[in-house]
């Protein structure tokens, strides 16, 4: 067995992996790491990409760029033209990113799991001052970036972004092990509410970046911000960015989670199912049958009260 399997085995132990990754001052971790990332010495890059290596599958062979001036340029990096297919297909609604699907399936009453035996509510995530309607019985899909991953997310459909929510909070790490360990995890870390209208229906579809230990950053192009334990402007922003599938909208600074909400009539595509490894642009959800033209509908904001 390598030096670096070895590794590996000893951080992927549930019990070791979840003291070293959440029994720590997360923030000043986080705050550490994004200051040590953004660090533009070669010699410090070479060391700190090589060292990733040892504890991920990092593969940048589909890299817009061979050399990197920092950490974080190289966790933030961009593709080669073509690396990624988007579905075009008009009853498809793709995957933001790249990403391994952990809970999915139906919104029940507005009730949804982060992992077996670990309900939250739309509202815990969401804020009780959001309306929350249009996906208390749709479905969800959550989707995990590792840190190896590709980081930037994209348009899963064409449409508009009406509105973004910040909420500040904790960094718990989102791994598996912590999902069955900490009770509404998702709800307690910081996080961006994305509310969108797709295709001419204007169907309300919600992206919802979650941050986590060392990537308390979210970069958003509609509002030109970046999310983070320092942000300080306002925490509802309104918006009108018109997007098509596959168009990117922002990334994380390192990696974290996605969760995408659709509203009733949408169903998860047949492959979707906890443990599917996905790239960006293969299908996540299916439209409701003959509800499929694009465009931007001109539509009540998704997200917002009536």
């Amino acid at each position: 067995m390598t030096f670096s399997k070895q590794i590996r085995n000893i951080v992927l132990n549930e019990d070791i992996n979840f003291l070293l990754t959440n029994r720590i001052p997360r923030k000043t971790v986080t705050h550490f790491m994004g200051w040590f990332s953004k660090i533009r010495i070669p010699l410090v890059t070479k060391v700190s990409i090589g060292v990733w290596r040892l504890f991920t599958d990092l593969d940048l062979s589909d890299a817009k760029k061979i050399k990197f001036d920092s950490l974080h340029d190289c966790f933030t990096r961009e593709l080669k033209e073509g690396a990624r297919a988007v579905d075009v297909g008009p009853q498809v609604l793709v995957s933001p990113s790249d990403a391994i699907v952990g809970a999915c399936g139906q919104v029940v009453d507005g009730q949804l799991f982060q992992a077996k035996g670990f309900p939250y509510t739309l509202r815990d995530l969401l804020g009780q001052a959001e309306d929350v309607s249009a996906w208390q019985d749709g479905c969800f899909v959550t989707l995990r970036l590792t840190s190896a991953m590709y980081h930037r997310f994209h348009a899963p459909y064409d449409g508009v972004i009406r509105k973004v929510v910040y909420m500040s909070g904790d960094t718990w790490n989102v791994n598996p092990i912590a999902l069955k360990r900490v009770e509404k995890l998702f709800c307690k870390n910081e996080r961006a509410l994305i509310a969108m209208n797709i295709g001419a229906q204007g169907y309300p579809v919600a992206l919802v970046p979650v941050a986590a230990i060392l990537v308390a950053s979210i970069r958003l192009h509609a509002i030109n911000t970046l999310f983070c334990a320092s942000y300080q402007g306002e925490t509802t922003i309104h918006c009108e960015h018109t997007f098509e599938k596959g168009q990117e909208l922002g990334w994380f600074e390192h990696g974290s989670t996605i969760i995408v909400f659709a509203p009733k009539g949408f169903s998860l595509s047949p492959e979707i199912e906890s443990g599917t490894v996905l790239r960006m642009g293969q299908p996540l959800m299916q439209l409701p049958p003959n509800q499929s033209i694009c465009g931007a509908g001109n539509v009540p904001i998704a997200g917002e009260s009536q």
